[in-house]
């Protein structure tokens, strides 16, 4: 009983940070589900399935604010699709103790690109308003959805940056674009665990302990899209994704940590999270105050 609680917490955490920030609930479910010793491919089948209730939830939170460019949906929802579809069916095959590290490494490098890219980089306006090319969004959604199956999440780390980044469609709209998408991906994914795997590859509790959580935060966190600083929020959720897969890596057989050094390990990647959060909160608060206007001084003999 104390576990699905915990997973609801944790999808109705994830569903948060996923709907305001357009990504990590995959990461963040399947870096939990892998920490307490699940197999890598029946924690990604897991959250997947959780994942078609919840993308479909905060789909229509996210249409209901505004938040959504239904041509986006349209070209890169297919493709992503297809990606993820493949990559749930060499997931599938993986063997156990060469799948963990595997997805450990990719949540890593997610989990860095994330911390990173909201860290240092802001989001660019001068593209405001150009069309998205399907060119661009076709690869894109085969790639985002290919690593959402095989590493748990991705599709919000490979594609909310890059359309971020292109400067053409403002962020609450990539936000909402993204996760109504990830419903095509969540169901073409969970297909091909189910192919794979059958469905005693997939722990049906658990997956309703995360829906529920992510039912109720779905609606909250499309309102608070509009209101909560991307690049702060992404530095914390970058942060607890790389700390909670290096904790997986240096156990494993791969690479195998112990004693003092293990300790250092932790405190090198504690300070230079908190230091990218600090860093993240100072540039969020220096563009907060170079955009308010500058009061006139008052005309001489003004009472």
């Amino acid at each position: 009983m104390q576990t699905l609680v915990l997973l609801a917490l944790v999808g109705l955490g994830a569903q948060l940070v996923d709907g305001s920030l357009g990504m990590a609930y995959g990461v963040t479910s399947t870096t939990l589900l892998l920490a307490i010793g699940t197999n890598p491919a029946m924690a990604s089948a897991t959250v997947h399935l959780a994942e078609i209730g919840t993308t479909l939830a905060s789909g229509a939170s996210h249409w209901r604010f505004g938040n959504v460019d239904w041509k986006v949906v349209a070209r890169i929802g297919v493709p992503g699709a297809i990606g993820a579809f493949a990559g749930a069916t060499f997931l599938s095959w993986l063997s156990t103790e060469l799948a963990k590290p595997v997805m450990a490494l990719l949540l890593l490098g997610l989990g860095l690109y994330v911390l990173l890219r909201f860290t240092f980089q802001g989001l660019r306006t001068d593209q405001l308003g150009k069309p998205l090319r399907r060119r661009f969004l076709t690869p894109l959604g085969l790639v985002a959805g290919f690593m959402d199956a095989t590493g748990g999440g991705g599709w919000g780390p490979v594609g909310t940056p890059a359309i971020l980044a292109s400067g053409r469609l403002e962020p609450r709209k990539v936000v909402g674009s993204i996760d109504t998408s990830e419903f095509f991906v969540a169901v073409a994914a969970s297909a091909g665990f189910l192919l794979g795997l059958g469905t005693a590859g997939i722990n049906g509790p658990w997956a309703l302990a995360l829906l529920a959580g992510g039912l109720v935060a779905a609606p909250i966190a499309a309102w608070l899209v509009r209101h909560v600083p991307p690049r702060v929020l992404g530095s914390a959720v970058g942060g607890l994704i790389v700390l909670t897969n290096v904790r997986t890596l240096i156990s494993t057989d791969l690479l195998t940590v112990e004693g003092p050094a293990r300790t250092a390990v932790y405190l090198v990647v504690f300070a230079a999270w908190a230091a990218a959060v600090v860093h993240s909160v100072r540039a969020h608060r220096r563009l907060q105050a170079g955009e308010r206007p500058v009061e006139e001084p008052a005309p001489a003999g003004a009472a």
